[in-house]
């Protein structure tokens, strides 16, 4: 087992337009599931006899009931779009409300177990211990500033022509700051 270290995280905002989303096609399959699953209880609920049994007992006790699979069919696909609709505006709900809380209280802290992975060592190098995966959250790294001096381009064939120029560059004295200009006045003429 590869070694593991606690890493503490935590979740700040969950996006409503993504809960929307996921939310919707969760529910829209669990619908599906309802209806598909009251359609087979029915089918086998009617192979059983079971309608008929309860009308028969109805009659006795001199109540109407009519068993009517069309129209029940019709309720489940209703009450299943309903359900779809209404579970899938409560999660967008319930995602800007955990926005606005989290905002207020700094959001939920989450400890997970992250995987350290080790390189095998390399002739000549160190053992460099890596994390199985990086955050998915990129930072802006700062602008990068020029050297304050920049370097001559040495050619890759002659070394000693290389050497001559890094020579050169370093016994080059930085040119003297000029001297500020002195202003004159021009002479008054009436004095």
């Amino acid at each position: 087992m590869a070694p593991v270290r606690r890493v503490r995280r935590v979740v700040r905002r969950i996006d409503p337009w993504t809960v929307l989303k996921v939310s919707f096609v969760f529910n829209a399959i669990m619908a599906l599931a309802f209806v598909l699953g009251s359609v087979i209880f029915w089918s086998i609920f009617v192979n059983a006899g079971v309608p008929d049994k309860i009308t028969d007992f109805a009659e006795r006790l001199t109540l109407t009931f009519e068993a009517d699979g069309e129209l029940y069919f019709r309720v489940v696909l209703l009450l299943a779009v309903i359900w779809a609709i209404l579970m899938t505006g409560l999660a967008t709900l319930g995602s800007v409300l955990y926005n606005l809380i989290a905002d207020t209280v700094g959001g939920v802290e989450v400890v997970v177990l992250e995987e350290v992975i080790t390189t095998p060592v390399t002739p000549g190098g160190n053992v460099g211990i890596r994390p199985a995966r990086r955050p998915a959250t990129r930072r802006a790294s700062p602008p990068r500033q020029a050297s304050p001096t920049p370097r001559p381009p040495v050619p890759a064939t002659d070394q000693p022509a290389a050497a001559a120029t890094v020579e050169a560059a370093k016994s080059e004295s930085p040119p003297a700051p000029a001297a500020p200009a002195q202003q004159t006045r021009p002479a008054d003429a009436t004095g």
